[in-house]
């Protein structure tokens, strides 16, 4: 039987580049890098759904 969600909550925060401090950022390669790849996933995931 499966399960059906109906809502789902998704909860991030967000900080400005004074508020990061230390921590490393992604260089624009990376960034772009990692972007691309989310893209591709997603597409996949909606192409499954598709094929169902």
């Amino acid at each position: 039987m499966p399960i059906e969600i109906k809502e789902l909550h998704i909860k991030g925060t967000v900080a400005n580049e004074e508020d990061r401090g230390a921590s490393q950022s992604p260089s624009e390669g990376d960034q772009k890098a990692i972007i691309e790849a989310c893209v591709e996933k997603v597409l996949k995931i909606l192409e499954d759904k598709k094929q169902r």
